[in-house]
């Protein structure tokens, strides 16, 4: 059972307005004022807030500007209920965050269809998007429901890049977020003496570049393909229309991100605490599924960066699969035989 927080300083029409909704088979938590809504809203967790605009103490305004500064209210759907028909007053609410609004006095039909409509949208947000070009466009397409990002999910080509080709270098201006549907891509940095240290390797389904885009700076790292890509490149102007315009698609995005940040920070973790043999083991793991193929080409100095570990160990390491009967090589190319025993390679 989904459940409504109701925030209405008038008794009658929040007892109404609380049965029409009880009736639908919510469940429903009430507060008289602005102040007591807030509190109410991190105990009771509610799916959705109903909030009159006019009240006492706190107003709606400060009741959507308070939730919206706490990490476990600032994503729930917010409605506000308002006896004006101004625009003014309805523009207000909208740039603060709010989600719908309702005119009062309403029919009960209005209520019930604006509660369940965001209460849908909710669950397109936790809808989860397979990490590939399909799963992109999906994002793409259901984010073009607003008129003005239509455009976006149109006419998207993927472009292809060979191995070694720069996407960009440390100090240029971001104009796109990198989406790699194919193939393996590192961003790194290169040190006072020449030396390179690798800061991420991404693979198939994941975003990058999107970071100084959202700052506003140049780039921090370059980025460089390793094996051959297919990456898609959303343009700045849209990106950006596409994430600030609409809190549904920013919560999608978010939600997109948040599994590669898992995965950075456990290869981080990895790096830390796992043996140089496994990090190998598994790096090759990583460019396999990049590539969509078993069959790989890497130079060992660009493993090795991958693994944090000298070449040399990375070379010795190759040898101990081959030995195994885990991979082959023939010269740069390594052909995997046994991705299982890799995965259990401690």
């Amino acid at each position: 059972m989904k459940k409504i927080l109701l925030i209405e300083d008038d008794t009658i029409m929040r007892e109404n307005t609380a049965e029409i909704l009880e009736l639908a088979s919510y469940e429903v938590t009430t507060a008289a004022n602005g102040k007591a809504g807030c509190s109410a809203a991190r105990e009771f967790k509610p799916d959705l807030i109903i909030c009159d605009i006019m009240m006492p103490e706190l107003d709606g305004y400060g009741v959507l500007h308070v939730l919206s500064k706490d990490p476990k209210t600032a994503s729930v759907p917010f409605i506000f209920l308002t006896a004006k028909a101004e625009k003014s007053e309805v523009r207000k609410g909208m740039q603060l965050g709010a989600d719908d609004y309702l005119t009062k006095p309403f029919e009960d039909t209005e209520l019930l269809n604006a509660v369940e409509l965001r209460l849908k949208k909710v669950e397109a947000i936790k809808k989860e998007y397979s990490r590939d070009l399909k799963g992109l466009n999906l994002f793409l397409d259901e984010a073009g429901g607003v008129e003005e990002l239509q455009t976006l999910s149109k006419n998207r080509p993927v472009s292809k890049y060979k191995k070694k080709e720069v996407l960009f270098h440390v100090g240029d201006t971001p104009h796109y977020v990198y989406f790699l549907n194919q193939g393996s891509v590192k961003s790194f940095k290169i040190h006072d003496d020449g030396k390179e240290f690798i800061t991420n390797v991404y693979k198939s389904g994941e975003f990058f570049g999107h970071v100084p885009l959202f700052e506003g700076t140049p780039y921090t790292d370059s980025a460089l393909v390793i094996e051959e890509s297919e990456i898609f490149k959303i343009p700045k102007e849209d990106f950006l229309a596409l994430v600030y315009k609409n809190r549904d698609v920013a919560q999608k995005f978010i939600k997109l991100l948040s599994n590669q940040v898992e995965d950075q920070e456990k290869q981080l973790l990895r790096l830390a605490y796992d043996t140089v043999r496994k990090r190998t083991a598994e790096a090759l793991l990583q460019l396999v599924k990049g590539a969509g193929k078993t069959s790989i080409k890497v130079t060992r100095d660009d493993l090795a960066d991958m693994v944090g570990t000298a070449t040399e160990t990375v070379i010795r390491c190759l040898a101990e699969f081959k030995e195994d009967g885990f991979i082959e090589v023939h010269g740069r190319e390594i052909l995997v035989l046994d991705q299982k025993a890799l995965g259990r390679v401690q």
